[in-house]
């Protein structure tokens, strides 16, 4: 077993950057894996801004994340949907589109599938 190092690090220096239309994805490495703060501003949606990056249908990046601000309405393949919104927790399988919803930058932090967003 790999003994855990004291890191303190910020999404201010993220270690990556990646951009899209109507927001981006600041990646961090830390305690040996990637995470992201994923920022939508409003009027983002995956398959408007994201789409194109992916080249699938739906997003294919499992989630694990914290919703800190905002709206964000996800629709998954089968038609389930629903909003997530402040304080909460959403585990988001393969095969999902979503979107801000209101005026308001949604913010997330996502602990599975953000090494591999919007690539």
């Amino acid at each position: 077993m790999r003994q855990q190092q004291t890191e303190h690090r910020s999404f201010d220096s993220a270690d990556e950057t990646r951009t899209f239309d109507n927001g981006h994805a600041d990646i961090l490495k830390v305690a040996g894996a990637e995470l992201g703060r994923l920022v939508f501003q409003p009027g983002w949606r995956w398959s408007h801004d994201v789409k194109p990056i992916a080249g699938t249908d739906l997003c294919e990046a499992p989630h694990l994340q914290y919703h800190i601000a905002g709206t964000l309405r996800i629709q998954m393949a089968d038609g389930t949907e629903f909003d997530a919104g402040p304080g909460d927790v959403t585990s988001l399988p393969s095969g999902h589109d979503a979107w801000v919803v209101g005026d308001e930058d949604v913010v997330v932090v996502d602990w599975f599938g953000a090494s591999e967003y919007a690539r």
